[in-house]
């Protein structure tokens, strides 16, 4: 595993994730860097932070530093000049993971594309950069004219989009076959690592890979399932994450619309959070669905590893989350397999259009008897 020193916010769920991204990137953090603020224009940290890093490095001699913010092209371009090592910020680390989990042709053209997309972001000060005489060949460019390689870059876009479109008509095909055939579906969401594909084992009775690493779902996984002898079709999407760029969501576009044409979704949330990560999760999860569209109506709040926490802790967090007075809501824990049935009960019910209501008492102990009747 390559070594990395981290430069993160000064906060402990920021820290968490940058070191769970790392991870996932098959990288080791052997220092960590932490800072309020992380936007200084020439290097994104202070000088005198950057002489701190500069020892560091040198004593640690990591394989890479990464900065968990986006980064411009000239601060990458400052940082790796003065400190002799290749960069990764946010961005080029996700697409790092995103590169390694994909496994599917069509997640590896989305990876592509989000990769190609990064680049064009970067391309104008890259060809300044280079034109300059600034080390040339930097973060892979070479003597190139910027129209020359403007347009390389737009044509294999367009040609992988192209492959994508074809991808999502064949998508669409099933949709209406499975339509046609009275198949009724049901998507897994939830940030990266909440336990969507434990859950999705759990219900299907599938041995699917699952991990603490992030983003180990890329490739969407479609299983039948039965609920009260009535076959319905469950798939596992890929995760969402805080500070993801547009255009990321727009390369996974293809898999993400499966979000907006499903029955049911079921939100997977990781009620065993801290209040601070919990909160920045569920609003990350949320704004990503209501950017592709999806109604409010038929999405399922799973509380997950609700086994760790006591009633009285979970119904704080509820509070937290302003869900108190949501009727689609219920504890779970993909692990022990508690509620699962009820579960099940409570996606009938509501592709029935049945109504349901919140356990009476507070007491998410009566779960099993109230939801789904």
């Amino acid at each position: 595993m390559n070594s990395a020193i981290l430069i993160t916010y000064d906060q402990e769920d920021s820290i968490n994730e940058a070191k769970g991204l790392c991870d996932a990137a098959g990288y080791e953090v052997v220092h960590v860097i932490t800072q309020n603020y992380l936007q200084k224009p020439k290097y994104g940290i202070s000088g005198g932070v950057l002489e701190q890093l500069q020892e560091i490095a040198d004593r640690v001699r990591p394989d890479v530093i990464v900065f968990d913010e986006i980064l411009k092209p000239s601060q990458n371009y400052n940082l790796a000049t003065e400190l002799h090592r290749e960069v990764l910020d946010r961005e080029a680390l996700i697409l790092e993971i995103f590169e390694s989990r994909a496994s599917s042709a069509e997640s590896k053209l989305q990876v592509k594309l989000a990769q190609l997309r990064y680049e064009m972001s970067r391309a104008k000060e890259k060809v300044r950069l280079a034109n300059m005489g600034e080390q040339p060949g930097f973060m892979g460019i070479g003597q190139f004219e910027v129209d020359v390689y403007y347009n390389d870059i737009k044509h294999r876009m367009q040609t992988i989009r192209s492959k994508l479109e074809k991808a999502g008509k064949q998508r669409e095909l099933h949709r209406k076959g499975r339509k046609r055939m009275g198949f009724k579906t049901i998507s897994l969401a939830g940030y990266t690592s909440s336990g969507k594909t434990t859950l999705f084992n759990k219900t299907t009775g599938e041995t699917k890979v699952q991990s603490e690493k992030l983003f180990t779902t890329l490739t969407t996984t479609t299983r039948r399932v039965m609920i009260d002898q009535e076959p319905f079709l469950i798939a596992d999407t890929v995760g969402f994450i805080s500070k993801l760029p547009a255009y990321m969501v727009d390369a996974f576009k293809s898999t993400l619309e499966e979000l907006v044409h499903t029955d049911v979704i079921i939100l997977v949330i990781d009620i065993n959070d801290s209040i601070s990560e919990l909160k920045k999760k569920f609003s990350s999860c949320m704004r990503t669905l209501n950017e592709l569209g999806v109604e409010q109506d038929k999405i399922i709040y799973a509380l997950n590893k609700s086994d760790l926490l006591k009633n009285e802790e979970i119904e704080r967090k509820i509070t937290y989350l302003n869900l108190d007075e949501n009727k689609k809501l219920i504890s779970v824990s993909a692990k022990t397999g508690k509620n699962i049935i009820q579960l099940k009960e409570l996606i009938k019910g509501i592709t029935e259009g049945q109504n349901y209501h919140k356990p009476k008492n507070n007491s998410w102990e009566g779960v099993d008897k109230t939801f789904g009747n």
